[in-house]
């Protein structure tokens, strides 16, 4: 099986992607809404095809990339029924079961931070996503959307601590970076609920939390009832309208070279190689500026911000620094050409010095 725990520091939210190596089918659990081009950078590098979104729970403190996701690239929605959210494909329920590929999750209702959580449990029982009900060293809050911690406390000890020891547990989120967890670990060390601590002591830590509302819950949480469709103020971030690009999951734009050929016209080229490169073997692109990538930060200011900016090198590794560079120095419009050089030689097109290099 492939997979991969992603970080949204904004929210400190965690999305899992699963796959099943062999049919290539991928899920993905509680995407964010501005992660969705990350994600599907992913799944295009892995060359993994989505199949559904799932969710643990109706979240506050992030919006969820479900419907954006669907949007791109055709997933299925899946939400929990009692998470009360519209235009999910399929509700889920207890003793549900997903399957993607050869590989399948069990859904486990775990209620109490909200009406509406699940946890998925991996077929052969070596991980299970908790969402909020279970953390780290911790738990979901019980004070608003429907939250119980008598029905928590339930949840956690007859759902997550009834797995096998050795089960590795994955929440929603960790705000100090820790990534993953155990049931052993938790039923001995959690604070909230391990060791001989019972129902009124966890009854009494959650009534004393006092904690603030989280900061994006009056965006988020209406939101989520329409699994993540923009409202208001939230939007799918915008596509660059100057070429057609991919969206690298280094953090990048890419263009391919026969895109460039096609609008290079309307972009400042910009080569990084070294001198003796720009005229060697491989040639150069007619149109291009010779601006080596040791020179590139103290001499970004003789590129015109106004017009965007292509970076090339021979194989497309010094030029992906180069555009990282040239994002952070505030340039808007960026992207690394592809396959640098090589890719444009072999795929027979114009070039202007020796060319066709092997």
């Amino acid at each position: 099986m492939i997979f991969r725990q992603l970080f949204d520091p904004v929210s400190s939210t965690y999305t899992y992607l699963l796959a099943d190596e062999a049919s290539r089918e991928a899920l993905l659990i509680d995407p964010v809404f501005e992660q969705a081009r990350r994600d599907l950078a992913l799944l295009r590098e892995l060359d993994l095809k989505l199949v559904a979104t799932l969710e643990t729970h109706v979240h506050a403190d992030h919006v969820t990339g479900a419907w954006l996701l669907q949007q791109r690239s055709g997933s299925r929605i899946l939400s929990p029924a009692a998470g009360g959210a519209q235009g999910a494909d399929r509700l889920l329920r207890h003793g549900d079961r997903i399957d993607f590929g050869g590989r399948h999750l069990s859904v486990r209702a775990t209620p109490g931070h909200t009406d509406g959580c699940l946890s998925y449990v991996l077929d052969d029982q070596s991980m299970a996503f908790t969402g909020d009900a279970l953390l780290i060293r911790g738990c979901g809050r019980t004070d608003f959307q429907q939250g119980s911690a008598e029905r928590l406390y339930r949840s956690v000890h007859e759902q997550l601590f009834s797995l096998p020891d050795g089960c590795l547990l994955y929440p929603a989120h960790d705000y100090r970076g820790l990534t993953a967890t155990s049931v052993a670990e938790e039923r001995r060390w959690n604070p909230r609920f391990g060791g001989r601590s019972d129902l009124g002591d966890f009854v009494g830590y959650m009534a004393h939390l006092n904690l603030p509302h989280p900061k994006q819950m009056a965006v988020a949480v209406p939101a989520n009832l329409q699994s993540g469709r923009p409202a208001g103020e939230l939007a799918p971030p915008a596509e660059p309208g100057w070429a057609p690009l991919q969206w690298a999951f280094a953090g990048l734009w890419e263009i391919e070279p026969a895109a460039l050929l096609e609008h290079r016209a309307g972009v400042q080229l910009v080569d990084v190689r070294e001198a003796l490169e720009f005229d060697g073997p491989l040639g150069h692109i007619e149109g291009a500026r010779l601006l080596p990538l040791g020179e590139l930060a103290a001499r970004a200011d003789e590129l015109d911000r106004t017009r965007p900016v292509v970076a090339i090198c021979r194989s497309g590794t010094r030029s992906a620094q180069a555009a990282l560079q040239l994002q952070k120095a505030g340039f808007a419009d960026v992207a690394n050409l592809a396959g640098g050089m090589l890719r444009w030689n072999g795929e027979r097109l114009p070039v202007v010095g020796v060319g066709r290099a092997p």
